[in-house]
């Protein structure tokens, strides 16, 4: 699949690294690794603002989306409109519905059907694949 961001992997790396990103986020988001749960820095924050890709900058979440699932990782009910790409995942002998960036192919996470209303969805994301911006 491609993406209108494209970047060798070493230049993934250095763009990570001067955002200070955790050294987790290029595992997760390039190589598909998945943090602990209960681990990511933004499981339990609850901040005004907006979620965007650790990688680009692309918009993916309002804060007002954010909700406890419960599951240790930040979940959200609805995605910006065009800013995930979902992929089937059948890795780990599972099939399951990956999130990634449409405008980097960031791995992000995984979309799941036991949401909340009014979408009935769950985007359990990594929180190392994201970059909280405060209204």
């Amino acid at each position: 699949m491609t993406f209108p961001i494209q970047k060798p992997d070493e230049a993934w790396r250095e763009l990570l690294a001067t955002k200070g990103a955790e050294p987790l986020a290029y595992h997760v988001t390039r190589l598909a690794h998945t943090e602990r749960p209960y681990t990511g820095k933004y499981e339990q924050v609850w901040a005004d603002g907006s979620y965007h890709c650790i990688c680009c900058g692309n918009h993916l979440f309002h804060s007002a989306t954010k909700f406890d699932a419960g599951c240790g990782w930040p979940s959200f009910y609805e995605a910006v409109p065009g800013a995930i790409t979902e992929i089937t995942d059948t890795s780990h002998g599972m099939v399951r519905t990956e999130t990634v960036c449409s405008q980097c192919g960031a791995h992000l996470g995984h979309v799941f059907e036991d949401g909340p209303h009014p979408t009935g969805l769950r985007y359990c994301m990594n929180s190392a694949a994201l970059e909280l911006k405060p209204r």
